[in-house]
């Protein structure tokens, strides 16, 4: 008995020792995250908490990469069975009589011994114990392979099934685009086909007849072309009267009776013919000897030396009665500029208008020209006037060196095909008559352009000069540089000595 209680001692310190350890275990198994961190021992570094495997810092945790779950273990147990519970002290323990006496040990002793039979198929279990498992655990690891590809082909099936709906809509819509476009061909089929069986022969026939209209009146406009330029060979011939009056110059007409402003015969020298003048005898007591006339761009002033030398242009012309009362757009000719000044002291009257009708006068008590071996060189003095004093003092609008350039007095006269300007070499890009559109007694360039190009309307732009410059007729001190004045007379008259 004493042999017994001791075993039965010993048994029981085994199970308590047993279950302790398996408490204490249990307890690390299922502690919190937290508190294991606070009372585990760091490790290196101080970017990483105990457990050693992410940093402190959560919120620079990569996120995780999906990937399919595993399925729970089914092998490698670590515990046995419990043992059972010894007998009740005091209590004797009866002995267990187990049927089939005799056989094979069980593996559990409370269970006595197993009959032969059953060893024979505990034995047979056993060994096809280690030849199934491991077919088994194969054949579990091929079934979540199956899974996971079965998923991944069931996503993809369900992806083409997608875009076959798509395809299938795409074709449709397809089918039906076509199906418009083939309607709409064959209506424009249709009506190409109309029309060229039934208008457009109608409208040939139409064009035919235009076109030959259109010849005809082309004929017609060549014969007159014709007969225009045959009329044009010879100089044009003035078929009013000229008064029977004449002189040396105007102011000698109006003294010999001719109050009319008119066209006259002038004869300066009577070694040379006389010429054809247009006499104004109506401005400030008459007078006037007309040498230059602008009013309504009929007549081109881009001429060359010889043109402004001899004169061009259209004296008068009549206003409908039997004498030639309306002065024309003409250049009476350096030459007989020239002489008409040497005769004595002259003065000159230049009068501007523009666009609106306004009207201003600059009054040049002196003025003269040289000679063609002088190049004409021109000479004024003694202003009075509204216009702006542009031929002495240059343009109001500039100062120092830039308005010395503009000033007129004392320039040679220059033509585009003879540069006398004021520019000290000659070069192309610095020849003001070719820039500004006519003959003139330029400087660096103008302050003053009244032979310049004739713009409707009085306001012009760079863009619309042929050179980008200010070629228009100009007075700068009146109306600047971009506005073309309507007309410009010159007048010169003898100065009467009192």
């Amino acid at each position: 008995m004493l042999t017994q209680s001791k075993i039965m001692k010993l048994l029981l310190l085994f199970l308590l020792s047993v279950v302790v350890v398996v408490k204490s275990q249990a307890a690390v198994d299922y502690d919190d995250e937290e508190e294991v961190a606070t009372t585990a021992a760091p490790v290196d570094g101080d970017g990483v908490d105990a457990r050693g495997h992410r940093p402190l810092n959560k919120k620079r945790e990569p996120y995780p990469t999906l990937r399919p779950a595993p399925l729970p273990p089914s092998s490698g147990f670590r515990y046995r069975a419990r043992p059972t519970k010894p007998p009740a002290a005091g209590r004797k323990r009866e002995q267990v009589a187990f049927p089939d006496h005799g056989g094979c040990k069980h593996m559990s002793e409370e269970l006595g011994v197993l009959c032969p039979t059953g060893c024979e198929l505990r034995t047979a279990l056993l060994k096809q114990e280690r030849t199934v498992k491991p077919t088994v655990q194969d054949l579990t690891d091929k079934v979540q392979k199956l899974e996971q590809s079965t998923s991944t082909i069931y996503s993809y099936t369900h992806l083409l099934d997608e875009r076959l709906a798509k395809k299938q809509k795409q074709v449709l819509d397809n089918q039906n685009v076509i199906s418009q476009y083939n309607k709409e061909v064959e209506e424009h089929y249709t009506f190409i086909k109309d029309n060229l069986d039934n208008n457009i022969p109608t409208n040939l026939r139409l064009l035919r007849s235009v076109v030959d209209s259109l010849q005809k009146k082309i004929q017609e406009l060549q014969k007159t072309v014709t007969s225009q330029l045959q009329d044009c060979r010879t100089p044009c011939t003035v078929s009013c009267n000229i008064p029977v009056v004449s002189g040396k110059e105007c102011e000698d007409i109006i003294r010999k009776g001719g109050e009319t402003s008119e066209m006259y015969l002038v004869q300066p020298d009577p070694f040379f013919k006389p010429y054809r003048v247009y006499c104004d005898m109506k401005t400030d007591n008459g007078g006037w000897l007309l040498i230059q006339n602008r009013q309504d761009g009929s007549v081109n002033f881009g001429r060359p030396w010889d043109s402004y030398k001899k004169g061009f242009g259209n004296v008068a012309s009549s206003g409908g009665k039997n004498y030639c009362d309306t002065p024309g757009e003409y250049w009476l000719g350096n030459d007989k500029i020239s002489q008409l000044t040497k005769m004595g002291p002259t003065e000159l009257l230049i009068e501007l208008e523009d666009w609106n009708g306004d009207k201003v006068k600059a009054h040049y008590g002196g003025f003269s020209i040289q000679g063609e071996a002088n190049k004409y060189q021109l000479s004024v003095s003694n202003y009075r006037g509204t216009a702006g004093n542009a031929l002495l003092e240059g343009a109001s609008q500039l100062y120092g060196e830039n308005r010395t350039m503009t000033i007129h007095n004392s320039m040679f006269f220059s033509t585009f095909d003879r540069d006398n300007d004021g520019w000290p070499n000659p070069d192309p890009k610095k020849q003001c008559s070719k820039e500004d559109g006519g003959g003139w007694w330029y400087n660096r360039c103008h302050s003053a352009n009244p032979n310049g190009r004739y713009y409707w309307g009085g306001h012009y732009t760079s863009e619309m000069a042929k050179h980008g410059t200010d070629d228009g007729m100009v007075w700068m001190n009146w109306k600047g540089s971009w506005h073309s004045l309507k007309k410009a007379s010159m007048k010169i008259r003898p100065i009467i000595q009192e």
